[in-house]
């Protein structure tokens, strides 16, 4: 075998392998490219549990609707206004996310700047929720369809049921 084939072969298998957490390298990478190390995440695995945190889904209404986090609030992202948020504690900690978690972020930083105290993204966002084996909800019931925003982005979910 050429070495030149040898190294893709490498760089394949090196690409496609996952880490201990069950993600792939690649999708380490993509998520190290959308986030701002200095804004707080908070991983699945550190959410031991759900109702510690006022939960908002960063997602738009078709997104919410196919599933989200159990008693999420939708907030939105292109529709989102401080409207939706006038309710909450904040003091309070905030878990807000996304498909991967760009848009949350996003939304988290208006949140900070309107004084939310403890605003965190869920890393990977709801992608990486369900591709560790958590429950998503559609209308109060467990489901395992997941709206990947679009079907590039389904490439990343590796557990339940695609929509787009």
């Amino acid at each position: 075998m050429s070495l030149i084939r040898i190294f893709f072969l490498f760089l394949f298998l090196y690409l496609g392998a996952e880490n201990s957490f069950g993600q792939s390298l690649p999708y380490q990478a993509l998520l190290k490219t959308l986030y701002d190390s200095s804004f707080p995440v908070v991983k699945p695995a550190q959410v031991t549990n759900l109702a510690t945190y006022q939960v908002l889904d960063a997602r738009e209404k078709t997104e919410h609707e196919v599933s989200h986090l159990q008693n999420a609030i939708w907030v939105g992202h292109d529709t989102f206004t401080l409207k939706s948020v006038a309710e909450l504690d904040k003091n309070k900690p905030v878990l807000i996310y996304c498909t991967v978690g760009a848009r949350s972020e996003e939304i988290g930083k208006k949140l900070q700047k309107e004084g939310f105290t403890r605003v965190y993204n869920l890393y990977g966002g709801i992608v990486h929720w369900v591709n560790e084996g958590r429950p998503v909800f559609s209308k109060g019931k467990p489901t395992q369809k997941v709206h990947t925003y679009s079907q590039p982005w389904s490439v990343w979910l590796t557990k339940g049921e695609k929509v787009y």
